[in-house]
This record gives C-alpha cells, sequence and structure tokens, in this order.
C-alpha cells in the first residue's frame, strides 16, 4: 500500500527542519552565541517538564543516564539539565581529542554523549544497547535544533575512547557512545 506525501501549498515549520536536517563536515571557527549553546542543550536534554523532571529526550525506566559533556575551545564543561548549566571539567582546549577527523578541532563545540551506566536498573547485556538508543534520541534532537537554526552539525563514533575518557576523568562505569560536532558552516 502506498500513500503518497500531501503537499500543502506552504510547507510547516516542523516539515522545514526536517527537510533540512543534515550532515556537516566543515565549520566556521565562530563560536556559537550563550543563548544558541543554552538553546541547543535544552533542546538536546533539557529538562521540559519541570514538575516531573522529564526530558526533552526519553530514557528507559526513565533512566536518565545521560551526560552531555561540551569541549570548547576554553574547556571542557558537564551540562547540569536541572540547573541548565554548564559546570566546568577542565580548563583548556581538549577538542583534537574529541574525535579523529580533522574538522573536529575546528568545530567551536563538540557534544559528547557518556552514559552513566550506574544509573540504569537495565540487565548488564542490556545497557549498551539503552545507552545507544538514548543517545540516537539527543543526537537527533541535537541534529533538528540545528536545522532549526541554520547552524552545522554531525554525529560521530570515531573516537579515541580511552584516550578521551581518561582525559575527562570518566569512572569505568561511564561510557563515551558518540560525539557530535556543532557549530556555524564553513561559508
Amino acid at each position: 500500500l502506498h500513500y503518497p506525501l500531501r503537499r500543502q501549498r506552504q510547507m510547516c515549520i516542523r516539515d522545514r527542519v526536517i527537510q533540512a536536517r543534515r550532515s556537516a563536515r566543515a565549520f566556521s571557527p565562530q563560536p556559537l552565541p550563550t543563548q544558541v549553546l543554552a538553546n541547543l542543550l535544552w533542546a538536546a536534554d533539557g529538562v521540559n517538564r519541570p514538575d516531573s523532571g522529564g526530558r526533552t529526550a526519553p530514557t528507559a525506566s526513565n533512566s536518565q543516564d545521560m551526560e552531555i559533556y561540551v569541549v570548547m575551545a576554553d574547556g571542557l564543561f558537564l551540562y547540569d539539565a536541572k540547573g541548565h548549566k554548564l559546570q566546568p571539567i577542565l580548563g583548556e582546549d581538549i577538542r583534537a581529542l574529541a574525535g579523529r577527523q580533522a574538522y573536529v578541532k575546528e568545530a567551536p563545540v563538540n557534544l559528547i554523549y557518556v552514559s552513566d551506566l550506574a544509573k540504569m536498573k537495565a540487565a548488564p547485556e542490556e545497557r549498551q544497547v539503552y545507552a545507544s538508543a538514548h543517545t540516537g534520541f539527543i543526537a537527533q534532537n541535537v541534529y533538528l535544533y540545528c536545522a532549526s537554526e541554520g547552524l552545522a552539525t554531525v554525529v560521530r563514533a570515531s573516537i579515541d575512547r580511552p584516550a578521551l575518557a581518561q582525559r575527562m576523568g570518566l569512572r569505568p562505569d561511564q561510557r563515551i557512545i558518540l560525539a557530535q560536532s556543532v557549530g556555524y558552516p564553513k561559508p
């Protein structure tokens, strides 16, 4: 059974954002304004239901195991979704460790998606599957936000996870799942 996509006279905002979603691997070095970064992080996995602490991205059994680390020229930060603020972790530029591709160190923002497996109630063999799905939800939120704001982004798996985890000071039960570069498109 085939249903053709209905085209209305004007596409709604949702349709334009979904159509504009794409991966880009060339970034302007221009930093993101603070408000744009704040909006990006809220869209990624911010608290959208303050009464319950619910987030913009779902997690199995509401484990809220995902942590978003933000790597920028001025340091490494952890996004505190409940307080909607960045907590400083390192005061140095580690963007070159955030991925193996050359453009990673040029992107003004690299998001590192880390699952705190200790927060999950799932059986140990299921935790990696859930962590991967949770990361996918967050990464897609970032893609859609970037499409709506004219930003460039790409999600990446090519990371030296042991070296980055050591530099970030992660515990053994915290796992780097993926990374995502964000910035303005290179002209």
